[in-house]
C-alpha cells in the first residue's frame, strides 16, 4: 500500500509559502509517499504543481469552524502514514494515522521558518520551495520574454499600514533602471491581484510602455512564481508575493514597517530587508498606534534608502 501523508498548512498566502520548505523536506525524506495538502483556498494553486501531491483540499472558511468539519469528513476515511499539522489543530487526533507531527505555539524570537521546522523536530529553517508545470513555465516564457533584465515590483500588501506608497516604488524603479542605475534599461514587471490594480496604478502609469510588463491579475499564484523565476531582482512590501519571489530564487528585497523582518523577512542567501528609521517595536508600541488603521505607517522610509538597499543586494547577489 502506498504511503499517504496529510499536510495541513496555512490559510494566508505568505504562511502557506513559508510552509513549503517543510513539505519539500518531507517529500525528499519519503520519496514513495503521496501527499494530500489542506490549505486556504487562495494558496491551493501553489501546491497543485508539486509532482508528489496527489490532492489539494482548499479550506473555505465557514461559520462555527465548519471548514474543519469539512476537512475531517474529507480525510477521516483514509489511513494516513503521517499527519503533519502546521495549524496546531485537533485534526491530527481526529483522523486515523500512524504518526502525528503537530506544530506547537512558540513566542521565541526566531524566524517563522525555524518555528515551522520545529514540527519535524528540526532547529534549522527550511527555505521555501515552489513548483511549476511545464505548461506554466511555457506561459511564463511568453509573458516575460527573453530580453533586457526584469525588475519585479510588488507594490501592494494585504494591510494598508504596511503598504509603502506606489509612487515611491516608482521612484526606486526609475533610479534602478536609469542609465546609471544597477539595471540600466531594465524592464519593470508589476505584480498584484486584480483587486489591487488601483493601488498599483501610480507605479504602472510611471513606466514607459516599452519597458512595462503589466502582470497584475495573474490567473493563479503558481503562474506568478513561474514569471518571477524569469526576473532579475524583486522589490516589494512584506507580503505573500515577497515570499514567492524568495522561493523563486531571485534576489529579493522586502520593505518593512509595522511587521517584523525578524519573524517574516524574506529568507535566503540572496534576500534582504529594509525599513525606515523606526523599528517594528517603535511603530507598534507607539502611543498612537492603531492596528485597525489602514493608513501607511512607513512614510518615514524614503526612496533613497530603499534604492541603496536594492543596489547593495544586487551587487552582493
Amino acid at each position: 500500500m502506498a504511503r499517504r501523508i496529510l499536510f495541513v498548512t496555512a490559510s494566508r498566502i505568505g504562511d502557506a509559502v513559508l510552509s513549503t520548505g517543510v513539505l519539500a523536506h518531507l517529500a525528499a525524506s519519503h520519496p514513495d509517499a503521496k501527499f494530500t495538502v489542506a490549505c486556504g483556498a487562495p494558496a491551493a494553486a501553489l501546491f497543485a504543481p508539486a509532482p508528489f501531491v496527489e490532492r489539494v483540499i482548499p479550506m473555505v472558511k465557514r461559520r462555527r469552524a465548519g471548514h474543519w468539519f469539512d476537512l475531517w469528513k474529507a480525510t477521516a476515511g483514509t489511513w494516513w502514514s503521517m499527519v503533519v499539522d502546521l495549524r496546531g489543530s485537533a485534526l491530527a487526533w481526529a483522523v486515523p494515522t500512524a504518526k502525528r507531527r503537530v506544530l506547537k505555539s512558540s513566542w521565541a524570537p526566531k524566524h517563522r521558518l525555524a518555528h515551522l521546522a520545529s514540527a519535524l523536530g528540526m532547529t534549522e529553517p527550511l527555505p521555501p520551495v515552489l513548483w511549476n508545470t511545464p505548461a506554466q513555465t511555457a506561459l511564463a516564457e511568453r509573458l516575460v520574454p527573453t530580453g533586457s533584465p526584469v525588475l519585479a515590483v510588488g507594490p501592494t500588501a494585504n494591510w494598508g499600514a504596511k503598504q509603502w506608497p506606489a509612487e515611491r516604488f516608482a521612484e526606486v524603479a526609475a533610479r534602478l533602471t536609469a542609465l546609471d542605475g544597477v539595471l540600466p534599461g531594465a524592464r519593470v514587471a508589476v505584480f498584484a491581484s486584480e483587486a489591487e490594480r488601483a493601488a498599483a496604478a501610480p507605479l504602472l502609469a510611471s513606466l514607459p510602455a516599452e519597458r512595462r510588463l503589466d502582470l497584475v491579475g495573474m490567473p493563479d499564484l503558481a503562474m506568478v512564481h513561474a514569471c518571477l523565476t524569469r526576473c532579475a531582482l524583486y522589490l516589494g512590501n512584506d507580503s505573500g508575493l515577497m515570499h514567492i519571489a524568495a522561493a523563486a530564487g531571485i534576489p529579493t528585497l522586502g520593505v518593512f514597517g509595522p511587521s517584523s523582518e525578524l519573524f517574516y523577512g524574506p529568507f535566503g542567501r540572496r534576500c534582504a530587508s529594509v525599513r525606515g528609521p523606526r523599528s517594528f517595536e517603535d511603530i507598534c508600541h507607539a502611543a498612537d498606534y492603531d492596528y485597525r488603521s489602514h493608513d501607511c505607517m512607513m512614510l518615514d522610509l524614503d526612496a533613497a534608502r530603499v534604492t541603496a538597499a536594492a543596489e547593495a543586494l544586487w551587487r552582493d547577489r
